[in-house]
């Protein structure tokens, strides 16, 4: 390593972006993606007003109704904006933005 300047009070400079370095992995599945962004609670709270938009909780069937169609909407928002060498802080942030604007809407349309 070479000897550093007393006088240089910069931060050392990593070898790699830190978001090569905490790159999602390939092959991994919706839910393990989720998972790793921690946004379970935060999408939890999206699937609630969901149910509760489409008449709440009724039977097992009414749950995945209202499941399903937000997680292939979350999975297609993933496929449009991913990049090559994502990290799990940009992965995170597209995530809690998609679920935001999706319960925006629900909650605006609520209103009307």
């Amino acid at each position: 390593m070479p000897d550093q300047d007393p006088d240089d009070t910069r931060e050392p400079v990593p070898d790699k972006p830190a978001s090569e370095e905490l790159a999602i992995p390939a092959g991994l599945t919706l839910e393990n993606i989720i998972d790793l962004c921690e946004e379970f609670e935060h999408l939890n709270e999206l699937i609630m007003l969901q149910m509760e938009k489409e008449g709440g909780f009724t039977s097992p069937d009414s749950y995945f109704n209202a499941v399903h169609p937000v997680l292939d909407l979350l999975e297609v928002e993933i496929r449009i904006r991913y990049r090559t060498g994502m990290g799990k802080q940009e992965m995170k942030l597209l995530i809690q933005d998609w679920i935001d604007q999706e319960i925006s809407c629900l909650r605006s349309a609520r209103k009307r």
